[in-house]
Formats: C-alpha cells, sequence, structure tokens
C-alpha cells in the first residue's frame, strides 16, 4: 500500500490539482503521444545547451522516467492541456512546476542509482520527486508552503508513489534525521549555498542547485562532495527559479 508521509502536518482535506485525466484508450494514446514528444524537444535543448551543461544527452534511465510520469496529475485542471508542453506552468500559491529540460537536466545532474537516497528541496506538486521516485531507493522532499505540501503527498499517495516521503518545513535546514543522502536537488534560487545541506550530502554525492549571483541572476550550480570531504563547484547554465523562502533564504 502506497505510504507517502507528511511530518508535522496531518494531510487534512487540502484541494488538490489533479485534473480529469481522459480514461478513454483515444486519450491515453494521446497522452502517450504528448509524452514522446516532450521527450524529443528535451532531447533536442540538450543538444542546443550541450556546450554549457557538457552533456549532449540525457542518461536513458533519465528520459524513460519523464515518459512514465503523468505529468498532467501535476498540474491544475485548467492548464492540464499544456501539461506535457516543455514549458514551466503555473501550480498556485505562487510556485510554478519546472520545465520538462530543468527537471530532466537537473535529475541528470545527480547521476542517480537505484539504491540512492536523495533529498528535493521544494516539493511543489510533486512532479520532481515523482520522476526521482522512478530511479532511487527513497526520496525525501520538503516543502515550505503548508497547502502545496499536503497536496503534493496526497497526490503522490494517490499515484502510488510509496518511497516518497514529504515533510512540511524549512528547506534550508534539510532533512538530517535521513542523512547522508546520495544527491541533493533545491528547485527554488538560493541565495548561497545552505550549509546543512552541503553536511547532509554523502561523499561523492551531488548538490545541484539554483544559486543567484548577484544582479546577473540565478546559475544552476553543481557541487560535489569528493571522497575525502572536499567540495568542488560549477556553474552549469543561467535559469530563473521562485526564491527559496524560509528562515535563511528570504
Amino acid at each position: 500500500m502506497a505510504r507517502v508521509a507528511v511530518l508535522g502536518l496531518a494531510l487534512g482535506c487540502a484541494p488538490t490539482l489533479d485534473g480529469q485525466a481522459d480514461g478513454t484508450i483515444q486519450g491515453q494514446e494521446d497522452r502517450a503521444v504528448e509524452r514522446r514528444r516532450m521527450i524529443e524537444e528535451i532531447e533536442d535543448d540538450a543538444l542546443r545547451t550541450a556546450r554549457m551543461t557538457g552533456r549532449p544527452r540525457f542518461d536513458q534511465r533519465v528520459l524513460d522516467a519523464l515518459e512514465r510520469v503523468p505529468r498532467h496529475s501535476f498540474v491544475p485542471a485548467e492548464e492540464e492541456r499544456h501539461a506535457y508542453v516543455n514549458s514551466p506552468l503555473p501550480i498556485g500559491q505562487g510556485q510554478t512546476i519546472s520545465q520538462p529540460y530543468i527537471v530532466a537536466l537537473m535529475t541528470d545532474l545527480l547521476e542517480p542509482e537505484p539504491g540512492d537516497r536523495m533529498l528535493e528541496i521544494g516539493t511543489g506538486s510533486g512532479y520532481q520527486a515523482a520522476v526521482l521516485a522512478e530511479l532511487v531507493d527513497a526520496v525525501y522532499s520538503v516543502e515550505i508552503v503548508e497547502p502545496l505540501g499536503r497536496e503534493a503527498a496526497a497526490r503522490l499517495e494517490r499515484l502510488g508513489y510509496d518511497n516518497v516521503h514529504v515533510r512540511l518545513g524549512d528547506g534550508w535546514q534539510g532533512w538530517p534525521e535521513h542523512e547522508p543522502f546520495d544527491g541533493i536537488i533545491v528547485t527554488a534560487a538560493a541565495p548561497s549555498v545552505p550549509p546543512p545541506l552541503l553536511e547532509q550530502l554523502a561523499p561523492g554525492g551531488h548538490l545541484v542547485i539554483p544559486v543567484r549571483q548577484n544582479r546577473s541572476g540565478e546559475e544552476l550550480t553543481v557541487i560535489t562532495k569528493e571522497t575525502d570531504g572536499s567540495l568542488s563547484t560549477r556553474g552549469v547554465l543561467p535559469v530563473r527559479f521562485v526564491p527559496l523562502t524560509g528562515r535563511h533564504g528570504d
């Protein structure tokens, strides 16, 4: 039985984002075509940005995971027709679901393996967590916006993602009770890299995070903790994310 835990607050009866998916065979086939087209657009974007990212193509496991996850179940009903367009979409509370290409890129940068445990900061609708759940053993996700956290936990449970655990709280602090993590992904722009996340990253693991660069915007950044505990950092791509909030965020 699926078990998606929301720690700190009970689930309650929050409204959901889930639209009324077409359950007909034709509707399912149409969605399959849309998903395939989305993957092709992601692959095209990977080639266009390869000079900056160093990744002309993504791991096939990552692309397969994106093709399996029903993105239309993670957006509001009024946005469902756009669910497989390669662009970000609003999900309420001033937040967005990331562009599929960016989800693929950030996931690929984590270099996920089947036995890994991942930490996500910024659950949002739960889409990124679902993609990771297809690839690793366990996903721990922290969301500071209470309605989004509750809705995402309920949605992930309904969809059968029993290896995702959602916590309501300040993501700057990570989730120390379950460290170390083989990879950490932050889906909001931070003013700087949160020290607790570096502490909770396992040797050999990657932290993928958008970091503000003063007036020059934000840069998607990968920090790798080497086996000796030292850190290496590289910028990947200019990006734009909603801000990371909380006691040490905005």
